[in-house]
């Protein structure tokens, strides 16, 4: 009878989640709080290297040129005559934002001059562009 009573009592046992769950979401909130997140483009860019390049302050505003020769704004595609308005959009939130290219190595120097001066003429003060320090 005593054996019968203990493989009913063992059958109805049960595990329950929610320390585990509490346990998950505690390290999910610790991720997120102990992660840095960085703004970059989203595109895979070569960047060529430079003897002078030096680490910049985080921008505001982040342009891209890819080797095809595709230009991205915030990770957005963006046709290059529509460029000065949607920059002159991010001047208005920040004015003294500065602007760096982040130009393919095999992108034309035509299309970054064009970027360039298109951050020139909305108004952009200071216009860099990216590249990687030689080792």
């Amino acid at each position: 009878m005593e054996r019968l009573a203990r493989r009913k009592s063992s059958a109805n046992a049960e595990v329950t989640m929610t320390p585990m769950i509490d346990l998950v979401f505690l390290l999910l909130i610790f991720f997120l709080v102990t992660t840095s997140f960085t703004r970059e483009t989203g595109l895979e860019i070569a960047r060529p290297m430079a003897a002078t390049a030096e680490q910049q302050e985080p921008t505001t505003i982040l342009l891209a040129v890819d080797a095809e020769g595709q230009i991205f704004l915030d990770r957005e595609r963006v046709d290059i005559r529509t460029m000065r308005g949607r920059i002159v959009l991010k001047l208005a939130e920040h004015p003294q934002a500065s602007a760096v290219v982040i130009a393919d190595k095999h992108a034309t120097v035509e299309q970054v001059v064009a970027l360039m001066d298109q951050c020139r003429l909305a108004g952009v003060q200071q216009v860099s562009i990216a590249a990687k320090a030689e080792q």
